[in-house]
């Protein structure tokens, strides 16, 4: 029969991995709960034209990656590529644009068709979050502290560079866009394929180009600076005092742009160098136009998300949950009695196994290296006096024990 493997892009989370996983998970909770945030969960699928129309028609999500099929009652369904659009599209669903502001975050699968590499997968999982009311460049400043402390909490606050840019308002960003377009058009010949089709469409996106021949045109290009009106620039200054408030260190970066067609004034990036060449592990920025895109008014929102898997890359290793009692019944007799004695230790709240297979020897052999702290050993002598033998793994000594006052003992016994 045939072997079979997962997709390509795919991986199976197990053992360490699946460790790792969750303690990126478990700890961005943590963090999130501490700045007064709680979790929403939408659907892994939706209607195509609610990533279509918010992702831009020319980003390569829209283009190139999306899972896109049409359903038996022939409607066209898209796999959540990405957390944000599928947010907006719940709070207008479900009518909260009167209840703000709303601060959630989320966390699941993502699918996008790319090319599989390190760290980056066609099913991955993204943990973000989202501030949809965002009323002041204070509470950009805000949630990027969030960032920040939830980057720190897994040990990664020496290995991470903050790097910070600002898109403007929408008149200062259509200024720029028409100075690079005649920039482009001058050395239109020059460009890649990808950003000839994005010329016209989003030129803004070829800066955000990886292809040699479009980053050589990049130094002479008109810089967004120039366009900056006075709205702008005083956003900008608000988001980098505020920032500063938080006691969040950055660096100014004029070439991020993001992949996505819906920010607006506020981008940024974590960086680290740490997973070959620099990556990026957490990125977002500000975005006024998405909920009016999903029917709901205009609102102001800022928002972030990192990849999971990037991430638990990073982090050291978790130690691998043991169970803090070893039951070790001799016969069909005993057996049966562990099954009564571990439901009573279970209820009590300690971890429990059970162990049957293979001679003593081996199954002590792998309590120890378990790491349990306490074997009971159970007989037919045993059972016939109603006790069991309590060994201390640590110290090795060993007392006989009333099964009644098994969960006591055990109790004191982790207490101390």
């Amino acid at each position: 029969m045939a072997r079979f493997q997962p997709p390509r892009g795919t991986k199976d989370l197990l053992g360490e991995d699946m460790r790792r996983h969750q303690k990126v998970t478990g700890m961005g909770k943590t963090i999130f709960h501490r700045y007064g945030f709680s979790q929403w969960a939408t659907p892994i699928f939706e209607d195509t034209h609610v990533f279509a129309r918010s992702l831009g028609e020319s980003s390569d999500v829209v283009s190139k990656e999306m899972y896109s099929f049409e359903d038996r009652g022939g409607e066209s369904l898209t796999l959540r590529p990405e957390g944000t659009a599928g947010v907006a599209r719940a709070l207008v669903s479900n009518s909260l644009t009167q209840a703000l502001p709303q601060k959630i975050f989320y966390t699941g699968p993502m699918f996008r068709y790319e090319r599989p590499q390190k760290g980056r997968f066609r099913q991955f999982h993204q943990i973000g979050a989202e501030l949809i009311g965002a009323e002041s460049p204070f509470r950009d400043a805000e949630i990027i502290a969030m960032a920040r402390d939830f980057l720190v909490a897994l040990g990664l606050g020496d290995d991470l560079r903050l790097e910070l840019n600002t898109l403007g308002d929408k008149a200062s960003r259509m200024a720029w866009r028409e100075a690079l377009v005649a920039y482009f058009r001058q050395h239109e010949d020059r460009l890649s394929e990808d950003s000839r089709s994005r010329l016209e469409i989003n030129p803004l996106r070829i800066l955000d180009s990886k292809a040699e021949q479009d980053r050589a045109l990049l130094a002479d290009a008109p810089a967004f600076d120039d366009y900056l009106n006075d709205e702008s620039r005083t956003f900008w200054g608000e988001l980098k005092a505020a920032l500063e408030a938080f006691g969040v260190a950055f660096v100014e970066n004029p070439r991020i742009v993001r992949g996505l067609d819906y920010y607006s004034h506020t981008v940024f990036e974590f960086v680290t160098d740490k997973l070959g060449a620099q990556g990026t592990v957490l990125a977002g920025g500000r975005y006024e136009g998405l909920v009016e895109e999903m029917g709901g008014p205009a609102v102001p929102c800022i928002g972030w998300a990192a990849g999971v898997e990037r991430l638990a890359a990073l982090i050291e290793a978790p130690v691998a949950d043991v169970s803090d009692v070893a039951i070790l019944p001799m016969g069909d007799a005993a057996l049966l009695k562990a099954a009564s004695i571990s439901r009573s230790l279970r209820d009590s709240g300690l971890s429990v196994s059970i162990e049957t297979r293979g001679n003593m020897k081996k199954r002590m052999d792998r309590i120890v290296q378990s790491g349990a702290s306490h074997a009971l050993f159970l007989g037919d002598d045993d059972l016939a006096r109603d006790v069991v033998q309590l060994r201390h793994l640590a110290s090795r000594e060993q007392e006989e024990v009333p099964v009644a006052d098994i969960v006591s003992v055990l109790e004191r016994a982790r207490a101390s």
